[in-house]
């Protein structure tokens, strides 16, 4: 499971947001690179994040073991494990090849002692073992970042998500937030309004994922409430900004070309008129594309609601 879908085909930087989706077609070994890349041009809002959900438990509770639902290559998985230093960090994904960039990532940051990879499809990860305990056991804090609207039964998956929580532990979901922002309004290419198009594209494409998912349910997506359904108190939202302004680094450029490509490749049907706009900001060598021109940024907002299990 895992990018929501705030961007580019359902994936804007976060953790690599795009990780644990049930995507049968998707290489992930192939999308490792550029799901990494995502990560780490969110780390200080990833970071940010952490030290939020540590305000929000109960200064008493100890954190002891967090689960990282949908980690994908495991960046907010070792950040998980840097700001919570005494537990044991499970990083749960569908995808083995993004699970073994998880492990090395820990290893290599100086984590591997307290992280751990757990190869598992959701709903199935979660599903009790007859004894009261979660497929992937308990915990003091879970983390999901965009995976749950990739569960046909959204409720239900965060059902299940609250039921493996310990006493006083905290459930953080990543769902939301708004779309990326890379372009003005007016590129110079095209009709003006180019992002908007783009946006409304991937909301249809959006809306047509989740009525194919198996068991799909519609619910109104007022996350709090749903927290609140699943047993939790203390619920809420905080969102955080990632704004790296223009002229935008090597980094974040590439980060855009890969979501721009992906965008091109599944919804190149949808695009009409636009599909020619996107070709020029696609090419690696026209000063119009986005690796090369000056006025491309990269400004996200990501929204996590969290609930907290009684005592």
């Amino acid at each position: 499971m895992s990018t929501h879908h705030n961007s580019a085909v359902d994936s804007a930087p976060r953790d690599g947001h795009e990780h644990g989706h049930h995507h049968g077609d998707l290489d992930w070994e192939a999308m490792a690179a550029h799901l990494e890349n995502s990560g780490e041009l969110q780390l200080p809002v990833l970071r940010q994040t952490a030290a939020r959900l540590g305000e929000l438990l109960d200064p008493g509770h100890e954190v002891r073991r967090v689960l990282d639902i949908g980690s994908g290559p495991g960046v907010m998985t070792c950040v998980l494990a840097e700001a919570f230093a005494g537990a044991e960090v499970v990083a749960v994904d569908g995808a083995p090849a993004l699970l073994d960039h998880t492990l090395a990532r820990a290893e290599g940051l100086g984590l591997g002692a307290r992280v751990s990879a757990r190869h598992a499809e959701l709903p199935g990860a979660l599903e009790g073992d007859g004894a009261g305990e979660g497929g992937v056991g308990r915990a003091d804090l879970v983390w999901s970042s965009k995976a749950v609207h990739h569960l046909g039964d959204q409720q239900g998956a965060l059902d299940a998500l609250a039921g493996v929580l310990n006493p006083g532990g905290l459930l953080a979901v990543a769902e939301g937030g708004l779309p990326v922002r890379c372009l003005p309004r007016d590129i110079g290419l095209g009709r003006p309004g180019f992002q908007a198009r783009l946006d409304a594209v991937q909301e249809h494409w959006f809306e047509i994922m989740r009525t194919e998912l198996p068991g799909s349910a519609s619910v109104v997506e007022d996350w709090p409430a749903m927290l609140s359904r699943a047993g939790l108190v203390r619920t809420g939202s905080f969102t955080l900004l990632l704004d790296l302004p223009a002229p935008l680094g090597e980094q974040g450029r590439q980060f855009l070309h890969d979501q721009l490509t992906r965008l091109r490749e599944k919804m190149s049907e949808s695009l009409d008129a636009d599909r020619k706009t996107l070709d020029v900001l696609l090419d690696s060598e026209s000063p119009e594309g986005i690796l090369h021109r000056p006025d491309a940024f990269l400004l996200s907002a990501t929204t996590v609601h969290t609930g907290v299990r009684p005592a």
